[in-house]
């Protein structure tokens, strides 16, 4: 089941517990994965890199992180179809650049040299400006990508689960990311909701319109 993106916005809510008989079919995963390699960040700067887990052992091994003041997340881990690792980079280095331009080029992107230099350019500045405060830069592009991905899996007729509360240094150990120039931020249980989740059943609420936005 697939809908228009303003009546996934309306329906979607954050699943408080999952069915685990229901598995996200491959196909539709697929659809998640294009969802999360094409979203947006600031001058195409990708400072993402993103752990599916798929099979029980994986999302045990994710859950694992799980524990202790974030124990009432441990169950929406282990029962959800896929659980999405959202990371970041440690830094934006020159051969990350240097890969993002060469993938550009390859895809058509430019059409001169100087088209080419102008775009390297122009993202040495602004990764340059964001120096002082890269780690919070690259954090925010990474969030992009998960809001991204929230409505997308919405319109697909999946349910999600946004999660921060989860040990991200335990969850570094455990996959080995720091070893890899990566660090985790948030995790993103996908599937279907359980005919019991009280969450599923409330109305939506939103602060009015009236109230949140300005016309000018």
């Amino acid at each position: 089941m697939s809908m228009d993106v303003v009546t996934a916005s309306e329906a979607r809510f954050t699943a408080k517990k999952y069915d685990a008989s229901r598995r996200i079919d491959a196909a539709t995963m697929d659809k998640v994965e294009t969802l999360l390699r094409t979203a947006p960040s600031s001058v195409n700067s990708q400072p993402w890199h993103y752990i599916i887990a798929g099979t029980e052992q994986g999302r045990d091994l994710i859950a694992q992180a799980a524990d202790g003041n974030y124990a009432m997340n441990f169950e929406k881990i282990r029962r959800a179809s896929h659980v999405v690792v959202f990371c970041v980079r440690d830094d934006m280095d020159e051969a990350h650049m240097q890969a993002i331009l060469d993938q550009e080029d390859k895809d058509g992107r430019f059409s001169t040299e100087d088209a080419r230099s102008a775009m390297d350019k122009g993202r040495h500045f602004f990764v340059g400006l964001n120096k002082p405060r890269m780690q919070d830069w690259m954090a925010r592009q990474v969030y992009l990508s998960l809001g991204y991905t929230l409505l997308g899996a919405a319109a697909l007729g999946l349910d999600s689960t946004p999660i921060e509360g989860i040990d991200v240094d335990r969850l570094d150990e455990l996959l080995g990311l720091r070893e890899k120039g990566l660090r985790s931020l948030v995790v993103l249980p996908l599937g279907y909701h359980a005919e019991d989740d009280f969450n599923a059943k409330l109305p939506k609420s939103r602060l009015p319109a009236k109230q949140i936005i300005t016309h000018i």
